[in-house]
């Protein structure tokens, strides 16, 4: 080998072998010759026909692979046994942030594998899972494993066979900076959802326009009864999004909007609607930079609430010693 041919092979970044039917041999001759390399960052192997057993060769090599950050597997005839290397390939690899395995036979048993690797795995940003076979209780799989995860950002679920969320009843997905897209799709996932009944999407970075998604789909929702959206980015004009939604909700119990910055105008809207609201019993708006007008607000509209069994407004708000005093001595619901 030449020095000049030598020196093309260190750049060489990305590789694109689709389509060539290479097969499980194809696979184990092109893994061994990619051990030792230390410069490919994108793989492309799809539709290629590797099988479980192609996978297990790769699988041997991205363990301990410290550049590639991008591989497609996407058309392979993936099984559950194929998806298990690579669920042990994202518990120890630290540095593959894209993974494509869609449209292949993973199954629900794939996913199971998939989604105990995401409970541990902390640079994997995306996930495409379209056309897996996945049905309620991969879905059930991937939603437990999303609580524990804090990096994946984008999750492809396209052309499963997951009836609504499946049978899914608390979905926990705090800490995992949803943003305003997020929001949005999980918004259009809930609209006709008829099992979740716990909602936590603490800490994700949701605002104003991201809170009108959310919104949108308590209007007719009729199943959900706890939603926390503690620690986000969340004012008064957000709050409005959501007392206009609750207007017409009947099934919303608990309601956790604490270290906010709703202020005196989110704190009138939530009054306006506690005026009317029937279902509502526990709403926390503590640390919101609540102040005396809005404190007197919600205060007055307790007058009218006999539904609400407790509302958390002391703790981090603008309210003076003697106002809160006075609000508790005459409604021992203000906590």
């Amino acid at each position: 080998m030449t020095k000049d041919s030598r020196k093309v092979k260190q750049k060489f970044i990305t590789l694109d072998v689709a389509r060539n039917l290479i097969g499980p041999v194809g696979a184990q001759h092109l893994t061994n010759a990619l051990k030792n390399n230390t410069t490919l960052t994108a793989l492309d192997l799809s539709t290629n026909q590797m099988r479980n057993a192609g996978i297990q060769h790769l699988a041997n090599i991205l363990e301990n692979n410290t550049t590639l950050t991008t591989v497609n597997l996407a058309i392979n005839r993936i099984g559950p046994i194929g998806t298990q290397y690579l669920a042990n390939v994202l518990k120890n690899n630290l540095t593959l942030a894209e993974l494509n395995p869609h449209e292949n036979p993973i199954r629900d048993l794939g996913i199971e594998h998939l989604a105990d690797a995401l409970s541990y795995n902390s640079t994997l940003t995306t996930l495409n899972l379209d056309r897996t076979q996945i049905e309620n209780k991969g879905a059930q799989y991937l939603a437990n494993a999303l609580s524990n995860n804090r990096t994946l950002i984008t999750l492809e679920l396209v052309r499963n066979q997951i009836t609504e969320l499946g049978t899914l009843a608390t979905l926990n997905l705090a800490g995992n900076q949803i943003g305003a897209v997020g929001a949005q799709h999980l918004a259009k996932a809930l609209q006709n959802n008829t099992t979740l009944t716990k909602l936590d999407i603490c800490a994700n970075q949701i605002g104003t326009t991201e809170v009108q998604h959310l919104a949108n789909f308590l209007h007719t929702n009729t199943v959900l009864t706890t939603l926390n959206l503690t620690d986000n980015q969340i004012e008064g004009q957000g709050v409005q999004y959501f007392a206009n939604a609750l207007s017409n909700n009947t099934t919303l119990t608990t309601l956790d909007l604490h270290f906010n910055q709703i202020g005196d105008q989110g704190a009138q809207h939530l009054a306006n609607v506690l005026q009317n609201n029937t279902t509502l019993m526990t709403l926390d708006i503590h640390w919101n930079q609540i102040g005396e007008l809005g404190a007197q607000h919600l205060a007055n509209a307790l007058r009218n609430n006999s539904t609400l069994h407790k509302l958390v407004l002391i703790y981090v708000n603008h309210i003076s010693s003697t106002l809160l005093d006075e609000l508790q001595k005459n409604d021992d619901r203000i906590a």
